[in-house]
């Protein structure tokens, strides 16, 4: 790799930081710029009927400022935002921002653009880093510096004769990072000079990290002696717009807040040019899993993100944080064992508890997601993890060796198979092994059932399961135990009745609305458990596959004694 053609950054060098020893407690200003800096960035840029359904769903989530398009760049920029004043889209509690560059004609335009509308931000821009000065512009530190002047001109005079509008004034120097620190606070500074005594409206600056070029504590140096030395601070909204170039956009925004920002500009999981803009959703979970309030209504995380991907006609990738598809699932076993036990503990505690569920940093609940989705089953899955699916999906409550015993015929199956194992089919196993094993002759349709199992066995648990292993010609000191439970969260009852034949353990399990009735189920799976395993008849384990199971699978997978 050729390392010499790349030059490392030069520190600031903010001995003086004072933002590592601060905590967030309250969220930021947001501001959405999907509509013009994650639009431009598409294949397919969104159509007015797009470009309206996500100004919608941006509405909803409880932005307060959106920046809306870029009018001088195009009609179509244009008719959008006229699109939105002139239907009256705009809540009286949101503020729509534009952006232009430093032209006359186009801040002429962009001012035409948002006329009429209740109050807007004008963010009017001119590159500053030492690269577009020295190879697009050809221009010195005083040409920059006169033209940001110009701007700010330009700015506030459409701000003193748009009265119809509360008109907000926002400078950039874009490619902030890539600017000189001291050159970056004069030309702010300056434009700050310039505006201050003109206006008594809230001074803004916004300082992009148009390309990440240095580490995310970097960032917040400049950010501090930016927000240390910035004229009329008290005054000054403090806007960051960071980029996720070398992948940490998150963590220079959360570090540019403690820094002093007050604002932060970015985008619905991430969208924009080359690695995209800072994730706002990413930024506000994290504050909401620290108990801050994000000012962001994501009590439906899952569908916000499908309509993002129907605006922007791009996938949002399963394993993005707090949103991905398998963000709070886990596969294996041992952390499946922790979060069910975890929920259980938080079960006994009371739902106005902290939440402290092992591999959950928040409740799923709370963004949308119900509970089945957290653990799936594979081959790294282990006895916790499938347990606690059959409880929440469908009751049971399995006693450990029966859980281990199960667990075995799972990671087999899914061995021979490969892929995972949803909840539907491992019901579906689990009747097929333990519930209903095998049909007897007199269970086929027409056919009566001997006296001794449907009448005989009303009586006690104990007097059931003679009737029923009677009838199946099986010893009852095979039996070991019977449990019988109610089935948590719906009626009916299960039992388990565990048996033994030679080295081995087998169980029967019946679920049924009538006690009695589930006790018979399980000690007639039971029965013919016992039978096939001391009869020699072929026992593939009922794991939904018709293949030869290994000539020592039983020994792999054997129960547990007691």
């Amino acid at each position: 790799m050729p390392a010499h053609k790349y030059a490392p950054y030069r520190p600031i060098g903010l001995d003086t930081r004072t933002w590592p020893t601060r905590r967030l407690t309250e969220a930021p200003l947001w501001c959405s710029v999907d509509l013009r800096d994650g639009n431009q960035a598409l294949i397919d840029p969104m159509d007015v009927r797009r470009k309206r359904q996500m100004f919608d769903l941006l509405v909803a989530i409880g932005f307060k400022e959106i920046e809306v398009g870029y009018p001088a760049a195009s009609q179509d920029e244009y008719d959008f935002v006229r699109h939105l004043i002139e239907t009256d889209a705009i809540p009286e509690d949101v503020v729509i921002q534009v952006l232009v560059p430093i032209r006359a004609d186009a801040i002429e335009r962009s001012v035409a653009a948002v006329r009429g509308s209740r109050r807007a931000i004008v963010q009017y821009l001119n590159p500053t880093s030492v690269a577009q000065r020295r190879v697009v512009f050809r221009a010195s530190r005083e040409d920059t510096l006169k033209l940001a002047l110009e701007g700010a001109r330009q700015a506030v005079h459409f701000q003193e004769t748009t009265p119809e509008t509360e008109l907000f004034l926002s400078y950039v120097p874009e490619s902030y990072t890539q600017t000189e620190p001291d050159f970056a606070l004069e030309i702010c500074n300056a434009v700050q000079e310039y505006c201050a005594p003109r206006t008594d409206r809230t001074l803004r600056i916004a300082l992009p990290a148009t390309v990440e070029a240095f580490p995310p504590h970097e960032f917040a140096d400049r950010i501090e002696y930016m927000s240390r030395e910035l004229a009329y601070r008290d005054r000054t909204i403090l806007t960051v717009h960071p980029h996720n170039d070398r992948g940490t956009a998150v963590a220079a925004s959360e570090l540019a807040l403690l820094a002093g920002a007050d604002r932060v500009e970015g985008c619905l999981f991430g969208n924009g040019e080359r690695t995209g803009n800072v994730c706002v959703p990413t930024l506000a979970m994290n504050l909401f899993s620290q108990g801050v309030d994000p000012m962001l209504d994501l009590r439906d995380l899952d569908g916000i993100r499908r309509v993002v991907e129907s605006c922007n006609q791009l996938p949002v990738h399963p394993r993005h944080p707090w949103v991905g598809e398998f963000v709070y699932t886990s596969f294996a076993g041992t952390h499946q064992d922790a979060i069910a036990k975890g929920l259980g503990a938080r079960a006994e505690a009371g739902p106005d508890s902290v939440w402290d569920v092992p591999y959950l940093p928040v409740d799923p609940s709370d963004i949308g997601r119900d509970y089945q989705a957290l653990i799936r089953i594979n081959t790294q899955s282990g006895k916790g993890g499938i347990a606690h699916l059959l409880r929440t999906t469908q009751g049971l409550d399995l006693p450990r060796r029966l859980k281990i015993d199960f667990a075995h015929v799972m990671q087999e199956f899914c061995e021979r198979r490969g892929g995972e194992v949803g909840a539907d089919e491992l019901w579906r196993m689990f009747q097929e092994r333990y519930v209903a094993p095998g049909r007897e002759p007199w269970e086929e349709e027409g056919a009566p059932a001997p006296a001794s199992v449907s009448h005989g066995a009303s009586g006690g648990r104990a007097e059931t399961i003679n009737h029923v292993f009677a009838a199946l010609a099986v010893p009852t000191s095979t039996v070991r135990d019977l449990t019988v439970q109610r089935l948590e969260g719906r009626a009916g009852h299960a039992a388990f009745c565990e048996a033994v034949a030679g080295s081995r353990t087998l169980w029967g399990v019946g679920v049924h609305h009538e006690e009695s009735q589930a006790v018979r189920e399980a000690a007639l799976a039971a029965a013919r458990r016992v039978r096939e395993a001391t009869t020699g008849r072929d026992d593939r384990e009922h794991a939904g596959t018709d293949a030869p199971r290994p000539a020592d699978a039983d020994r792999r997978a054997p129960g547990v004694p007691a």
